[in-house]
């Protein structure tokens, strides 16, 4: 199948004259003598658009995933990254390939492009990429090697701490997740950085407040549990995600304390959940259906234009502002 590179080529023109005319850009200014050459080209190359190529020759996507069925119901995070993209998938035509990192072998049937979503070393995307050179990595970002595409962690960690600060609170725990690669190697985690670094800058970070294990109820449960047990303890926990807020709540209710009169809690995801817990919880909202649509969208472009570079996408985030954060500036 012709690419926009190969049309340039035989056409004698940049990839970007090509891309533009055959998307019949009004805006571009070139001679007919030059259209004619590149629809010559494409028609002799035989190329065919990406939008029309589910007409022709189904695309076939690998959906490649770190979590499996299970993981993915314990933190249906990543279950609802999967499903926007194959909700996108299905309404373009595309035929989805799955299987997750769990699994020993990978599968033989070459595709036209793979997106892996989750936390993958690069030895395990080049492992991956013997099915095609095409990759898009959803919700991490390897290296300058991959296309990616990622939560703005930085400025989420900012609107929560810039929030608690807002309301008053200067003493401020939290509850992060550690993970792991699939060789059992720690993944950078760039939450519990931007969490130290923003908290240092601002200067109320306090190392005791903080504590890690699995984004999960039970260690959000365990976490806050020990936290209860300081004699003196914060009057607002960050958790790294909702379901270890939820896990919190369960420890805070059982020490005979409330929420937010005794101690404000934020996650982070917007699970559908979230809102209905109570009090309801004040959290980060994740647009998983703006992180499946645009890891389709350069792979889509990948596909047509078997561009050379790397891009890297960046989804905002939203806080929700709901019932779990205490305004203590009442209190004065």
């Amino acid at each position: 199948m012709a690419t926009i590179k190969e049309i340039a080529e035989k056409a004698g023109v940049s990839s970007a004259a090509v891309s533009r005319v055959l998307n019949f850009d009004d805006a571009l200014s070139v001679s007919e003598e030059t259209k004619r050459k590149i629809f010559e080209a494409a028609e002799e190359l035989e190329y065919v658009p990406v939008r029309k190529r589910g007409k022709n020759k189904k695309v076939k996507i690998g959906l490649f995933h770190w979590y499996n069925r299970k993981k993915e119901l314990e933190d249906p995070y990543y279950l609802y990254i999967r499903l926007a993209i194959e909700k996108i998938c299905e309404k373009k035509g595309y035929q989805v390939l799955r299987w997750n990192a769990s699994e020993e072998q990978i599968p033989s049937e070459p595709v036209d492009g793979i997106i892996a979503v989750g936390k993958f070393e690069e030895k395990e995307l080049h492992k991956i990429s013997e099915l095609s050179s095409r990759i898009v990595v959803c919700d991490f970002a390897p290296g300058d090697e991959f296309d990616a595409v990622i939560v703005d962690y930085r400025d989420a960690v900012r609107k929560v701490l810039d929030y608690f600060i807002e309301m008053g609170h200067t003493s401020i725990g939290y509850l992060g997740g550690d993970e792991t690669y699939g060789s059992g190697i720690k993944v950078s985690a760039l939450r519990d950085e931007s969490f130290k670094e923003y908290a240092s800058f601002m200067e109320i970070y306090q190392e005791e407040y903080c504590a890690y294990g699995s984004f999960t109820h039970e260690d959000g449960y365990l976490l806050m549990k020990k936290m209860l047990k300081k004699k003196v303890r914060p009057t607002a926990f960050f958790c790294g995600n909702d379901n270890m807020a939820i896990g919190a709540y369960k420890a805070i209710y059982e020490a005979g304390l409330t929420i937010p009169d005794d101690i404000s809690i934020v996650g982070f995801n917007d699970l559908p959940g979230s809102k209905y817990m109570t009090p309801s919880l004040t959290t980060i909202r994740v647009y998983t259906e703006y992180l499946g649509e645009a890891a389709v969208g350069l792979l889509e472009e990948k596909i047509e234009s078997n561009r050379k570079y790397t891009k890297k996408v960046i989804i905002p985030v939203q806080l929700k502002k709901r019932d779990s954060v205490k305004d203590c500036k009442e209190r004065r």
